[in-house]
């Protein structure tokens, strides 16, 4: 009985060791040292945005303007309240912060993707084009870390917003 309980207690404490010491193979790692300030590019394009996306990531919620001409350029901060191009109303962006997206091309689009059961975007919101750029708002679960840059062939600007600090 005595070598039974022993070897039960050797077993286990085996079992514990292997866990705490092997990775486990859903272990992802996400990038860090984007940030929460203010992104600007300030490119000028003659391109208009012709669709918006969104995705998801282990790491991070994306949203992608695509555009027909070069990339334009861009500026996103968080800011308590996002408002629409040429009237000024506040938009109605839910979220437990606001990405206020400004995009210096005009859009031929007002659809939004929807982003039911994303890990950390919680809506995005069209604020119209006016005098050359597109303004959108997309709430997100809290004020995290975001990247935004552009991609050519096709053109288009990412914004990525991680899930985590």
């Amino acid at each position: 009985m005595r070598k039974l309980i022993l070897l039960v207690i050797t077993l286990l404490l085996t079992g514990v060791t292997i866990l705490l010491v092997s990775p486990t193979a859903s272990a992802v790692t996400c990038p860090t040292g984007w940030g929460s300030l203010p992104k600007v590019n300030s490119v000028t394009s003659v391109g208009n945005i012709t669709s918006v996306r969104a995705g998801r990531n282990d790491c991070y919620d994306r949203l992608v303007f695509d555009v027909n001409g070069a990339a334009p350029g861009w500026s996103v901060q968080y800011v308590n309240t996002v408002f629409a191009e040429g009237s000024g109303n506040p938009l109605p962006v839910t979220g437990g912060a606001k990405l206020e997206l400004v995009i210096r091309s005009l859009s031929d689009t007002t659809r939004m993707p929807s982003v039911n059961g994303f890990q950390t975007f919680r809506s995005v919101v069209y604020g119209g084009s006016f005098e050359g750029q597109t303004t959108v708002g997309l709430g997100v679960r809290a004020r995290l870390p975001f990247r935004v840059f552009s991609l050519s062939s096709p053109s288009r600007v990412v914004v990525d917003v991680a899930s985590h600090w």
